[in-house]
């Protein structure tokens, strides 16, 4: 009797012990299983966040290739990143330890997107400074041929002025005295002094020429101007003198060598045609007056 309770006792015994042994290897093949799980799914997140990370750290280089953001910046984000791919790369894998990877990622991700809206105002900024850069330089360029044109112009007309002060320089007018004018009438061909004037068929205009020691001999011309009482220019045989814009009544040509000489010279006008009232005379060098004289008509 005792002997068959022993081997009773020792079948349970065994049984229980086996099902122990059975128990722990079932646990042990589940927590097997479900670590494998476990490391297929961090190996997996291992690999997206190393592809996330060295597609950040390229974008980063890129960057500070462009050199538009910041460089310190630059350098605190890839010294981060290549923290994290380091890290991935050693990581012994455990939940809380992709959370708080993930949470950096995501803490870079906002960092980068802040640097690539600075890239874009800066670059939004260049773009404007290359635009006012182009259009400074354009009006430079005008501004330069203005320059350029008034200082030619500017050059030409100093260079005028030279000209003209050299030839003030050199002129010397005539040195006139005791202008004086008259009317005359003719009878049988011989002129008769008058100061009728509905008789008077020429004016006549004399001056003396004072003598220059300086003067080598040349012709020089005398313009005489006879203006009527209204100042208008009296016609020589109905015609008129005009040079640079001036008209006179008649032009003389003198042979002049330095000495003193006095010169006579007349216009014809038709008989009547002048009326009573003061008359001038004036005797000109090229434009300018050198010598005048008012007579009277009666």
């Amino acid at each position: 009797m005792d002997a068959q309770d022993n081997n009773f006792n020792y079948k349970i015994i065994f049984a229980a012990l086996v099902a122990v042994i059975v128990g722990i290897l079932i646990a042990f093949y589940y927590s097997y299983a479900q670590s494998k799980n476990q490391m297929n799914f961090l190996e997996q997140e291992k690999s997206l966040l190393v592809k996330d990370l060295t597609l950040m750290k390229a974008e980063v280089d890129r960057l500070s290739g462009l050199n538009e953001v910041s460089e310190i910046e630059l350098q605190t984000s890839r010294f981060r990143v290549q923290q994290l791919l380091d890290s991935v790369g050693r990581l012994n894998f455990s939940i809380m330890k992709l959370k708080e990877t993930r949470k950096e990622l995501r803490r870079l991700e906002i960092k980068f997107d802040s640097l690539k809206l600075k890239n874009n105002f800066l670059r939004y900024n260049n773009s404007l400074l290359a635009d006012r850069y182009d259009e400074a330089q354009r009006q430079l360029n005008e501004l330069r041929g203005q320059a350029n044109t008034m200082a030619r112009a500017e050059s030409l007309l100093r260079e005028t002025n030279r000209e003209l002060a050299r030839e003030l320089k050199i002129k010397s007018y005539l040195k006139l005295q005791d202008a004086e004018g008259s009317g005359f009438r003719l009878r049988a061909g011989r002129p008769l002094k008058t100061n009728k004037a509905s008789t008077i068929e020429k004016l006549r205009g004399c001056v003396t020429i004072m003598g220059d020691p300086n003067e080598q001999g040349n012709v020089r011309v005398l313009y005489l101007q006879f203006l009527d009482p209204n100042m208008a220019i009296i016609e020589d045989n109905a015609s008129t003198i005009s040079v640079s814009g001036n008209t006179y009544s008649k032009k003389v040509e003198i042979p002049y060598t330095g000495k003193e000489i006095s010169i006579c010279d007349a216009i014809t006008v038709p008989e009547g045609s002048l009326a009573e009232g003061i008359y001038t005379l004036n005797v000109f060098e090229d434009e300018r007056l050198l010598a005048s004289a008012e007579f009277q008509l009666k």
